[in-house]
């Protein structure tokens, strides 16, 4: 079958590569009909993970399951299902109590990399492990497909963000980064009642999106973005920070790699006794860190003020599975079209182009949807 490879920093090809086979009796194969690529896929695209050349990227994963091994009894051949993606094992005590991401059978160090054995779903077939527990069955045909895809991650993870704040309806609320999670975190907000979202982020295209849906945008290149943020709302902060950007966030110039900049805003923005939700990657090690202490996962940041504010943190990959259902039912009913951030359907082969262009935010790369 077809899949996209790694090669190396900033190198991707699709390649032949043996097509998955089920190896446990848990196992079903799907056949890809979507997989996105996700700006977490770019920090592995640029060298910036443990990710060894060779492996095959995708964890934003859809189809039509293909093959059933002899012991899943509620999936069915061609049943259309989306996977999480973090896999788990659904046995273990913290999936047990929900918390999926943090499986300590599948993924015992946590690592964004580490999560397995496991081929990912950029490609023409993929193999689901544990496949009763982790693959979410959705209605036959091909209606809300770029919707339903989007359940794999992004609309979960900008959902889990807003609940790691510690958000309640009617409450103000920032997002640092307008990218597929930054965006999914302001409409996931919007839709659970928020009174103000503010969206900060220096692409124009992105802080359009952003205002589309009915958030406030914040150009962070033009000036400080909490003090932009304040003077809108007349001297008062925020209720609840949403971290939607990670390690390899930038100042004001867009360039100088700054770690620690979005989480010294959050401390400044959000009120006394209001939420961070961190579902933006932080990683234990960094290859291409501007500094030795970053290199090895420690950022600095005014832990002193978060104290004083009395600020809750709340951080982690997010639990997948405690909410896709959920949003997958808002989008059947209507009420959810979280599609509005996809800028581009390809067919699979386009891969390492599209890989660039999203990577230097051009040509409105912003969400991308490849089709094997």
């Amino acid at each position: 079958m077809r899949a996209v490879v790694y090669q190396k920093p900033f190198s991707v090809s699709v390649d032949q590569v043996p097509k998955p086979t089920i190896l446990h009796p848990d196992d079903v194969i799907v056949k890809v009909t979507t997989t996105c690529i996700c700006g977490s896929d770019l920090h592995m695209y640029e060298g910036r993970t443990a990710a060894k050349p060779g492996i095959i990227f995708g964890h934003e994963n859809m189809g039509i399951v293909d093959e059933v091994g002899s012991g899943v009894t509620l999936l069915k051949k061609d049943d259309r299902v989306v996977m999480p993606f973090n896999v788990a094992c659904g046995r273990c005590t913290n999936c047990e109590e929900g918390r999926t991401a943090f499986c300590t059978i599948v993924n015992p160090g946590f690592g964004y990399v580490a999560m397995g054995p496991y081929s990912g779903g950029q490609a023409e077939y993929v193999r689901v492990p544990f496949a009763d527990f982790n693959a979410l069955v959705l209605p036959p045909g091909i209606e809300h497909e770029e919707d339903f895809a989007l359940l794999a991650d992004i609309f979960p993870t900008g959902w889990h963000g807003v609940q790691l704040s510690g958000f309640r309806p009617g409450e103000s609320i920032v997002v640092f980064g307008a990218g597929p999670v930054g965006l999914m975190a302001a409409y996931s907000a919007i839709i659970r009642g928020a009174s103000d979202v503010f969206v900060v982020d220096r692409v124009p295209e992105r802080l359009e999106k952003a205002k589309e849906i009915g958030a406030i945008p914040i150009d962070f290149s033009t000036s400080d973005p909490v003090d932009q943020i304040i003077n809108i709302r007349g001297g008062k902060e925020v209720d609840r920070g949403v971290d939607a950007v990670g390690y390899q966030a930038v100042s004001g110039d867009g360039k100088t790699e700054q770690p620690n900049v979005v989480l010294e805003a959050l401390i400044r923005v959000v009120r006394p006794t209001g939420g961070l939700g961190i579902p933006g990657l932080y990683v234990p090690s960094d290859p291409g860190a501007p500094d030795s202490a970053a290199a090895q996962g420690y950022i600095s940041f005014p832990f002193g003020k978060l104290f004083e504010k009395g600020l809750s943190l709340g951080t982690g990959q997010c639990n997948v599975k405690a909410y896709n259902r959920y949003l997958r039912d808002l989008i059947i009913s209507g009420r959810a079209k979280p599609s509005f951030v996809v800028s581009h359907n390809l067919k699979l082969d386009s891969a390492a182009e599209a890989y660039e262009k999203f990577d230097k935010r051009i040509d409105g790369y912003t969400k991308v949807l490849l089709h094997p």
